[in-house]
């Protein structure tokens, strides 16, 4: 079995790379909302945090009740127990890749995980 797995990945409204990359830690997908449209339902997670990397667009999370204005370059991370939903704004669509991990289970990283 080899050491990686490359993909590519089509423009589709939703791709969940868990089983495509056989991911063992995260769960990653890519997201794109029409201009107007939105996540039709809101959500929380039991255990798992969620990092949001606005990659186009423009848009809205309502994140506990507050809303968080996004943008193209904008990085959120959403705690396991907050209630969040997205929408992309009226005029432009919203490009995301979420990243879902389980909180509090960062134990090394970069230079204190690199074998070198």
């Amino acid at each position: 079995m080899s050491s990686f797995k490359k993909i590519s990945v089509a423009e589709e409204a939703r791709t969940e790379l868990h089983d495509r990359l056989n991911l063992t830690g995260a769960e990653v997908s890519i997201n794109t909302l029409p201009a107007g449209a939105g996540v039709p339902f809101v959500h929380s997670h039991k255990n798992n945090e969620e990092i949001y990397a606005i990659l186009d667009g423009e848009g809205t999370a309502v994140i506990d009740g507050e809303n968080v204005s996004l943008k193209a370059g904008d990085w959120l991370r959403v705690s396991p127990s907050a209630k969040r939903q997205f929408s992309a704004s009226a005029e432009k669509a919203l490009k995301y890749i979420c990243i879902q991990v389980k909180a509090n289970s960062l134990e090394s990283y970069t230079m204190t995980d690199a074998v070198i």
